[in-house]
């Protein structure tokens, strides 16, 4: 009787799990709808006194999307601004709704990946995940991997689904 080979364990697949790159921490939306006059308008003197008193320690190592939740017509500064004041107590800061928020932190976390580990490597970019995985991360991550990957799959290790493999280099 032959001893029994764990063939995934010993092949040079190589297993990128999207979710290890979520980064921990409690999300949340500012809202500038509170600021704007009338519920409309951005009066500069009034929006700027409010922005200065706000208090920011509710945000304190927060992950901070900026964003409106009413349909008004918002200069930039006044984004910039927002995210200036809130940057003093919360961890990250962006403009946008709380899927902004998750792009931008997965990017961010995505481009640190050293991707000569995955040169010339079966890649699988695991499937199942029980963290909120932005649809970008997985675009993202093909970028990064196509240039240097010879195989990229779909899944688990056990049960892959192809998505790329690399042609072989024509003879000649």
């Amino acid at each position: 009787m032959s001893e029994i080979t764990n063939r995934v364990a010993s092949s040079p697949i190589v297993t990128i799990d999207l979710e290890s790159f979520y980064e921990k921490g409690d999300r949340v939306l500012f809202d500038l709808e509170p600021l704007l006059f009338q519920g409309m308008v951005v009066k500069e003197k009034e929006f700027r006194q409010q922005v200065k008193e706000l208090d920011t320690s509710v945000y304190k190592d927060k992950l901070v999307g900026v964003h409106c939740s009413v349909e008004a017509i918002i200069p930039t500064w006044a984004y910039m601004l927002v995210v200036v004041r809130l940057h003093e107590a919360a961890r990250e800061v962006v403009i946008g709704d709380l899927k902004d928020l998750e792009i931008h932190l997965m990017g961010k976390a995505l481009r640190k990946l050293d991707i000569e580990a995955f040169r010339d490597k079966p890649v699988v970019v695991k499937g199942c995940s029980k963290l909120p995985v932005p649809d970008y991360a997985y675009g993202a991550l093909v970028s990064l991997v196509l240039p240097v990957a010879k195989s990229l799959m779909f899944g688990e290790p056990c049960s892959t689904v192809p998505v790329y493999k690399r042609p072989k280099a024509s003879k000649g």
